[in-house]
């Protein structure tokens, strides 16, 4: 064997080994967000109940709000769906990011009343955020306008969803849930997509 044929093959060895080891992180990565996103479930429960959220100050905003999957230039893109119904806990807005401790609670109306789907966290764009947050291995959407008229347009943020407690067959972290409807909401909402602003992306 030559001198390069057998660089050559220890080259390729390396690098076996690095994504070896590579895929072996991720896999790691992988069940650790797992893990923890488990354990949030099983925190959250409680507020399977909605007056259990109220009590801890998750307040609703009324609106069912739905998205019909439009693409606007300057916006964000928000696939087919539905939000639904946000209970938004104010006083934990702006405060250091807490993977267990969503800000906003998401609610389906259906016949029986309100089911707990999902969550999500809302980061205030300020001087001080240096770059889209990340929670589980997702970064966040934005930074983008409130979104009007359920959120000033001036509260400008990043976002990220979590579909906890209901499959979403676009993926658990996508922002809008197909499967979620607001068809037996007092107050269906259906909104434009949020314009998008400058900042750290």
């Amino acid at each position: 064997m030559t001198r390069t044929a057998r660089l050559g093959r220890c080259g390729v060895l390396a690098l076996a080994g690095l994504i070896g080891t590579w895929l072996g992180s991720a896999a790691a990565q992988a069940e650790d967000s797992k893990a923890d996103i488990e354990a949030l479930k099983k925190s959250l429960a409680k507020y399977e109940d909605y007056t259990a959220a109220v009590r801890d100050l998750y307040l609703s905003t009324v609106g069912c709000v739905h998205y019909a999957g439009e693409k606007i230039a300057g916006a964000m893109y928000y696939p087919k769906g539905a939000m639904g119904i946000h209970f938004v806990n104010v006083p934990s807005i702006g405060k250091p990011l807490d993977p267990m401790k969503p800000n906003v609670l998401i609610y389906e109306p259906t016949r029986k009343g309100l089911k707990l789907v999902g969550v999500e966290w809302l980061v205030p764009l300020t001087p001080d955020v240096k770059e889209a947050p990340t929670l589980f291995g997702q970064k966040f959407m934005g930074p983008m306008e409130g979104h009007y008229p359920l959120i000033p347009r001036e509260f400008v943020h990043y976002d990220l969803h979590a579909w906890l407690f209901r499959d979403n067959p676009n993926g658990m972290f996508t922002p809008t849930n197909p499967k979620v409807t607001c068809s037996k909401a007092d107050f269906p909402m259906l909104e434009k997509p949020t314009k998008m602003m400058p900042g750290p992306m």
